[in-house]
């Protein structure tokens, strides 16, 4: 039996959005507590990681960025976006053990998707850290 292209067509797109779905799964995104939470990571632009976490907290966002270099003692500027403006920001030294910094915010939960960013910058390297994710 010879298949017709129109469903050749269909069945690629369905696999396709199938797979989609697969990758986007696999990305750390929980619930936790009754509340949800979404987690993503990356690199920066030497050898230092970050990490961006937001979750539900009592009808607003609960912000975790986190730089980690591995290097105690290093200063850092950083900045948590928010809808595109800059929600806080500050200046950071990283401390034992692990050579990295944690800054925490409580954000408005704004109507709809919220897009939330860290930037920081290595004030001695000028190495930068730069990621996002929607919450």
């Amino acid at each position: 039996m010879k298949s017709h292209p129109t469903t050749i067509r269909r069945t690629a797109a369905t696999a396709s959005v199938v797979l989609a779905l697969g990758a986007v799964s696999t990305l750390p995104a929980s619930a936790s507590g009754g509340g949800r939470e979404v987690e993503r990571r990356g690199n920066c632009s030497a050898s230092t990681d970050w990490k961006l976490k937001a979750k539900s907290d009592n009808g607003r966002l609960e912000v975790e960025a986190e730089i980690d270099s591995n290097v105690n003692g290093q200063t850092w500027t950083w900045r948590i976006l928010h809808n595109g403006g800059v929600s806080a920001r500050g200046r950071t030294t990283t401390k034992p053990p692990s050579g990295s910094f944690e800054v925490r915010r409580l954000l408005i939960n704004a109507p709809g998707t919220d897009s939330i960013g860290v930037r920081a910058t290595n004030t001695s390297t000028g190495e930068t850290c730069a990621g996002g994710l929607k919450f």
